[in-house]
């Protein structure tokens, strides 16, 4: 039973994916010039369904909205019943259907025609209504349907799926869209802190331990404990960064060194502590902690020394 169920899933997958590679012979120059109007257009991009279409143009639609493509959900049973009213004279409108004869949508073509908005269909048909009516054609043809009655949409869907994530990306690539456009659009949760939030913006919330280089142990010990961030910097007279003194280092050193009395920060740091830019991403400050195997970073302004910013800085955040 076990074999079935593996095998059952496998097929399914393979079925998925043959759909997958098979939209590559779909991008066409009819593909380039919707990417296009779309790109120029100066409205929304409203996208419209029924059925599991309909829950596929949500998808898409959120995808456009958050990499910088003002798009909108109609559903198209809602739409022949007043949504309507949500098409603007400027918007380019996308209705998705695998057999594009469904009642609704032949109900709803006739109207978006007739109010001039340019249409893209989404269909894997090409003889359909939807196809033959439509402006321009986004094929989604599949061979066969994952569900082994060749009914239930689940190849198909996924077709519809990839199709609106190429038609995103490459409105992502004509519009420049960076990663700081995209945080601007995802300013909540861990996806827009690890897109946002500044190293200074933690650092700043934490003490700021430090020597001089003449400093004896016992002020070393001090400064680490009353800090309590398991580090200090070592400053030499100009307040310049000289070095690193952390809770490793004083053990290390007591292992060593039978008489301590007469040690300073001079003899315990590391002179080449690992820093970090406080106007560096915070995701950045956790890659390079990762890449050195540390919990802690000296932050700097510019040449300056500027704080600590520790690896629980990063978990409290949210960042891992």
């Amino acid at each position: 039973m076990n074999e079935n169920i593996s095998s059952i899933a496998l097929k399914t997958i393979a079925l998925e994916a043959a759909a997958i590679d098979n939209l590559q012979g779909y991008i066409n120059e009819e593909f380039e010039q919707c990417v296009k109007l779309l790109a120029n257009c100066t409205g929304r991009i409203v996208i419209t369904g029924i059925g599991k279409s309909a829950i596929v143009a949500q998808k898409i639609v959120a995808t456009l909205n958050s990499t910088g493509s003002p798009a909108l959900f109609m559903h198209a049973a809602d739409a022949i019943h007043g949504d309507l009213g949500m098409i603007g004279p400027q918007d380019v409108v996308i209705i998705i259907s695998k057999s594009g004869e469904s009642p609704e949508i032949k109900v709803l073509v006739p109207l978006v025609k007739g109010f001039g908005n340019i249409i893209i269909a989404i269909a894997g048909k090409k003889d359909s209504y939807l196809a033959q009516s439509a402006d321009y054609l986004l094929d989604t043809t599949v061979s066969q349907e994952a569900c082994p009655n060749n009914l239930a949409p689940t190849t198909s869907t996924t077709a519809q799926m990839v199709m609106g994530d190429t038609l995103a990306v490459c409105l992502m690539e004509l519009k420049g869209f960076t990663a700081a456009d995209f945080a601007k659009y995802h300013p909540g949760g861990t996806l827009g802190k690890r897109l946002y939030l500044k190293v200074g913006d933690l650092s700043r919330l934490n003490a700021k331990p430090k020597v001089s280089l003449q400093s004896s142990l016992r002020e070393v010990i001090v400064e680490i404990s009353s800090k309590m961030l398991g580090v200090t910097a070592v400053l030499d007279e100009k307040q310049h960064l000289a070095g690193i003194i952390t809770d490793g280092d004083l053990r290390r050193m007591l292992e060593k060194n039978e008489a301590t009395q007469h040690l300073t920060a001079k003899d315990i740091m590391s002179t080449q502590p690992k820093t970090i830019q406080q106007s560096e991403l915070a995701v950045n400050a956790l890659e390079l902690m990762r890449q050195n195997n540390i919990t802690q970073l000296l932050v700097m302004d510019g040449p300056g020394y500027a704080g600590i910013i520790h690896l629980h800085d990063l978990i409290r955040e949210g960042i891992i």
